[in-house]
């Protein structure tokens, strides 16, 4: 079967170089293949395109009407793809983010600002909902998680590592007892981050050894700032990212718990669909918030890429 988009590009090239031998030579084809190309459109529209002589080639009237039409066709097409070849070059677009509601804090944002100004071409549109997404399903280039597993089937690039501090009012750690060592923390109240489950149990890494916590469960949401405000009014323990941590205790709010012992810091990853073919809005975003120094409360991660998938 013979490519029909092939048979307008050789009928366009015979049209304006009045010629089946030259062509052919402009697309690298055999004068006899060239001519079985027009033959083909001919028989479909039943009509013919071409005058042909020994001497000379011409369009027919159909062959005038139809040429217009093609070459609008043809050019639409090569500009569209030069448009997506440029796109994976220069970056340009829109560029859809779904990330945690605590990266709406000073530094993430001045990324945002000098990212958008070296790369005006593209607009950016971040979801701080949170919440877990199917990138392919709602449209998303990226996902910013922070996990210490991951699942199969996404690709993975490693950031760093977001700290986290358990943290409670001051008054609560009153009313409790401050804890002196982990077990001290089994069965008390503790305010969950939903996504990340709803039983208390947190389960961490620390060096070379996993540390589980069991607490007891007394309220759960995925809104972060419903669940600091919880937190300031003595409802529960609750992790906090360090970001937003020393804020809470510079003002007295809260109290970091177990300072000495306790050291959260999941990995921090971008994840996205394909790693084939990747866009160039995707690629510069994923370099430039790598490599942000005003990113301080990352400690650094690595450069490698995990493929194996993620949140």
């Amino acid at each position: 079967m013979m490519d029909s988009l092939l048979s307008l590009r050789v009928f366009a090239a015979v049209a304006e170089l009045r010629s089946f031998a030259a062509a052919a030579e402009r697309l690298e084809l055999s004068a006899a293949m060239a001519s079985k190309h027009v033959q083909k459109l001919e028989q479909r529209l039943a009509t013919r395109l071409l005058h042909r002589t020994s001497r000379s080639v011409s369009l027919t009237e159909d062959g005038v009407i139809y040429l217009e039409r093609v070459r609008r066709l043809i050019e639409g097409l090569d500009d569209v793809e030069a448009q997506i070849g440029e796109s994976r070059q220069v970056p340009r677009g829109t560029l859809r983010i779904s990330a945690p509601q605590y990266l709406a804090n000073p530094g993430f944002s001045q990324c945002l600002v000098e990212y958008a100004q070296r790369y005006p071409n593209v607009k950016m549109d971040i979801d701080l909902e949170g919440r877990v997404v199917n990138l392919a399903a709602e449209g998303f280039d990226i996902a910013l998680r922070t996990s210490y597993s991951l699942d199969e089937g996404l690709i993975a690039r490693k950031l760093g590592h977001v700290p986290f501090h358990l943290a409670a009012a001051p008054c609560l750690l009153e009313k409790l007892g401050r804890p002196a060592q982990i077990s001290d923390l089994n069965d008390k109240p503790f305010l969950c981050y939903s996504p990340y489950g709803t039983d208390g149990r947190i389960r961490y890494e620390d060096g070379n050894r996993i540390v589980d916590l069991q607490f007891k469960p007394v309220f759960c949401s995925d809104h972060e700032q419903l669940l600091l405000q919880c937190a300031r009014k003595a409802m529960g323990f609750m992790f906090l990212p360090a970001i937003l941590a020393e804020e809470e205790f510079s003002h007295g709010r809260l109290e970091r718990v177990l300072p000495s012992v306790i050291n959260v810091a999941p990995p921090l990853y971008a994840v996205y669909s394909s790693s084939a073919y990747l866009p160039a809005k995707i690629r510069t975003f994923l370099d430039f918030i790598r490599h942000r120094s005003n990113l301080g409360w990352l400690i650094n991660g690595d450069e490698t890429t995990s493929e194996s998938g993620s949140l």
